[in-house]
């Protein structure tokens, strides 16, 4: 009898160490389960060690509370200025409640696929291009806030969401290319026409300067002499300043012609130097020179634009080359 006993006791025991086995559940840190005892719900469980009745009593359903990437196939819409675009995006969710995402939804995932999709395209319906491209961060928000707006009666929260492309037509994108290059060339004129005022300003300054210093004048004229002088040049061109000639001017209108010649003799043959070889004829230009700028002076006429002339002086490079 007591043989018979422990043989039924023995299979009992072993199945109920099983049933409570199989009553037992580890949830970890990121799980949720959800308990339904006789098919209602008592409430959501973990992390760690959940017990459960076994013999189907009670049943669990684990959720996932981590973020999930979902990814929104392209969608073709038309912007608010009828341009045809092709979008896809990205949104980032998770389950912040487990008993709404299992009792007041199928399928959440999917639900909020089709959410993301529908509000992709009704948000790019209503902006135009140039906010689609220049605006991104804006819409994005708004579409987040939309879809978290529409999935919170499920437990589902929004985190973020991302427009990953934005697939222009190929004609919209050449006059795209061609309003960027003639940004780039409008750009480009305004920085000239900057420089030129700049310079112009600069220069206006400098006539100022040399209007009130004239011998700021000079010094720029004996500047440039130095610098053609550098060169291989045999003949070197010296305008004559008028100023020279203006003492002259003033004493021969008042002397005899005999002391004008030789006021202007003397004159270009101070300029030139005549007691040096061969600056004869240097000297006689000058004084053909000093004689018309003092009929200049009588007249008060200035001589015509043919008539101007330069003195021409051999610089001492020249000769020794020609030499």
């Amino acid at each position: 009898m007591g043989f018979e006993l422990s043989a039924l006791l023995v299979p009992a025991i072993i199945g109920g160490i099983g049933a409570i086995l199989t009553g037992v559940r580890v949830l970890f840190e990121y799980e949720r389960g959800v308990v339904f005892r006789l098919g209602k719900l008592t409430r959501a469980k973990g992390p760690g060690v959940v017990f459960l009745v076994p013999f189907g009593v009670d049943r669990l359903r684990k959720m996932d509370l981590r973020i999930v990437a979902l990814d929104i196939a392209p969608q073709d819409t038309i912007t608010k200025d009828n341009v045809s675009v092709r979008v896809n995006a990205v949104v980032y969710f998770r389950v912040a409640d487990p008993t709404k995402a299992v009792i007041e939804i199928e399928d959440y995932y999917f639900a909020t696929s089709q959410l993301a999709q529908t509000t992709l395209r009704s948000v790019i319906g209503q902006s135009e291009l140039d906010e689609l491209l220049a605006e991104r961060e804006r819409i994005n928000e708004v579409v987040r806030g939309i879809i978290d707006q529409g999935t919170d009666p499920w437990g589902i929260d929004v985190t973020g969401v991302e427009i990953k492309d934005i697939d222009l037509p190929q004609e919209m994108k050449r006059a795209m290319a061609k309003q960027a290059e003639a940004e780039r060339e409008r750009r480009a004129k305004v920085i000239n026409a900057e420089g030129e005022y700049q310079a112009s300003t600069k220069l206006v300054a400098a006539a100022e300067i040399i209007e009130q210093f004239p011998v700021a004048m000079q010094l720029r004229f004996l500047q440039t002499v130095t610098e053609v002088a550098v060169e291989n040049n045999s003949t070197t061109l010296f305008p004559i300043p008028i100023d020279l000639f203006s003492p002259f001017v003033k004493e021969s209108t008042k002397a005899s012609p005999e002391a004008r010649e030789r006021a202007l003799k003397a004159a270009a043959e101070a300029m030139v130097g005549s007691s040096l070889p061969g600056k004869s004829e240097e000297a006689a230009g000058l004084e053909n020179v000093a004689r018309k700028l003092l009929d200049v002076g009588e007249t008060g006429s200035a001589p015509a634009a043919n008539e101007k002339e330069a003195v021409p002086v051999e610089s001492e490079r020249g000769s020794k080359e020609e030499d």
